[in-house]
């Protein structure tokens, strides 16, 4: 992603003028992630605007803007595992299923998700996850139960969560000599993320990775024609639509952990 807009995504205001192009009785309404697409019209830097295919339906591409590209593009750009490698996914929310989902097209023949909801392994089969933790079922850290489970180590592990607990986990979960895991979550700024160094000395490998390393305005055109072609699933993410004026029900969906994405209606009921 380009430098003049990863930097800083909660700037709140335009790049050129420092200033936003919303106000409400002279106060300024600050531009959330630099899009402000909580409105029906808005005002954006050219960096954020992609163009594409006119014949594609808003209410089913508008989830590649964000978690699924993130989760897909961290396997299939960043991981980039082979046909028959094992795959570890460190939470089953929208982006690790997106994840799961690369895996699966990449051809991974073992899709180990992880998760502390239990409730939501049923949902990941459909997105080629093969086996399932839950790290609560476990007295042991979870790394050993799948160095076990796996006779050392995964090839690959993704981690969606943003916890760094998990993050180390993913990365110790990896075989030395040739594991490779990637980092997806946002942490808390004064996470810190602590391992042996001899884990690094073993060859394994820590990557890191925003988006999914597409470029949105080159690359998510081309996400939205292999929809088009019937190659990439998205209606399955889709777990709940609302109207604009029930948007307080769509973050009450996400934060219990209820759906995968929501679709948010602006114009219209």
């Amino acid at each position: 992603m380009c430098d003049l807009l990863r930097i800083n995504t909660d700037r709140g205001v335009m790049i050129n003028d420092g200033k936003s192009r919303f106000s409400i009785n002279g106060k300024p309404i600050y531009h959330f992630v630099g899009t402000s697409t909580f409105s029906e019209y808005t005002v954006t830097h050219v960096g954020s605007l992609a163009k594409i295919n006119p014949e594609a339906p808003l209410d089913k591409v508008c989830i590649l803007s964000c978690g699924v590209s993130t989760g897909m593009g961290a396997t299939l750009n960043v991981a980039k595992p082979k046909k028959g490698s094992s795959v570890a996914i460190f939470g089953l929310g929208g982006v690790g299923l997106a994840a799961a989902e690369g895996a699966r097209i990449a051809g991974a023949s073992r899709i180990i998700g992880i998760d502390l909801n239990s409730d939501r392994f049923e949902k990941a089969k459909l997105f080629g996850v093969t086996e399932f933790i839950n790290p609560l079922d476990y007295k042991k850290p979870i790394q050993e139960v799948i160095a076990e489970k796996t006779d050392g180590g995964v090839d690959y592990s993704i981690e969606c969560t943003g916890n760094v607990k998990a993050m180390i986990q993913a990365f110790e979960s990896c075989h030395d000599g040739w594991g490779v895991a990637v980092l997806v979550g946002v942490p808390h700024s004064d996470a810190v993320f602590a391992t042996n160094p001899v884990n690094f000395l073993n060859e394994r490998t820590l990557k890191g990775t925003f988006f999914g390393n597409y470029k949105p305005r080159s690359d998510l055109p081309g996400l939205v024609e292999l929809y088009l072609a019937k190659k990439l699933e998205l209606e399955k993410f889709i777990t709940h639509e609302v109207s604009f004026a029930d948007i307080n029900k769509a973050f009450d969906y996400m934060i219990k952990g209820e759906s995968l994405r929501c679709v948010i209606n602006v114009i219209g009921n």
